[in-house]
């Protein structure tokens, strides 16, 4: 999996705080923007921490995702209010790389790659048959590569890994929202300082799973 954070707002948090701060205030942008910047992050901080999080919306950030399923995928277009450009099956040949669950790697990890193996010389058998490419790609599985452009406003990120964070989220679709939080915060720490798990941010659990190892203590 590769994940590359390739452009974003520039000073994502200012631009939120400053606009929180316009709400407020008779300033112009210009005058606000130039207030302290640990005055600012503070004010982002009541803000956010009150839940008035729309002021994070003007804070965007674009993704270059690769080495991830199909299975993830499907997933992650579920997130509705983002931008997606995602590699086309239908005029792309696709070349035999795919995911392996930890899970079936360890029990079944032969018979699994075995099986790939015939699904790909189906596949360029069907092909060089003369089936056009975006027929031929129905035999191929979910565990099949891809790579994906994604665009997300800060809101929107903050809710992908309060979900997509939690130890009961997918496997690889966390594996995923941990890298690409890992990134954001290094652009805009304000923004994303209490972003993840509601086990971690909230200090609670909207599943209840008292069995997990990450189910907050009192």
């Amino acid at each position: 999996m590769e994940v590359e954070l390739i452009s974003h707002t520039p000073e994502p948090d200012i631009i939120a705080a400053v606009a929180a701060m316009l709400t407020h205030s008779k300033s112009n942008f210009k005058e606000l923007k130039e207030e302290d910047e640990e005055k600012l992050r503070k004010v982002l901080r009541i803000v956010i921490d009150m839940g008035h999080t729309s002021v994070v919306e003007h804070a965007y950030f674009t993704f270059a995702i690769s080495g991830v399923s199909r299975a993830l995928t499907h997933q992650l277009v579920r997130h509705r209010i983002a931008s997606y450009s995602q590699q086309s099956q239908r005029y792309v040949e696709q070349e035999m790389r795919y995911v392996i669950p930890p899970s079936i790697a360890k029990e079944f990890g032969k018979e699994y790659e075995e099986m790939m193996r015939k699904i790909w010389d189906f596949y360029e058998k069907m092909k060089e048959k003369g089936i056009p490419i975006e027929d031929a790609r129905y035999v191929l599985p979910n565990a099949a590569h891809t790579k994906i452009i994604v665009s997300m406003n800060a809101r929107s990120l903050l809710n992908f890994f309060e979900l997509r964070c939690c130890l009961h989220a997918q496997w690889e679709i966390r594996k995923l929202a941990w890298k690409m939080l890992k990134l954001v915060r290094q652009v805009a720490p304000t923004i994303f300082e209490k972003a993840g798990p509601p086990c971690k941010t909230r200090h609670e659990c909207p599943m209840n799973k008292k069995d997990c190892r990450w189910y907050p203590k009192k």
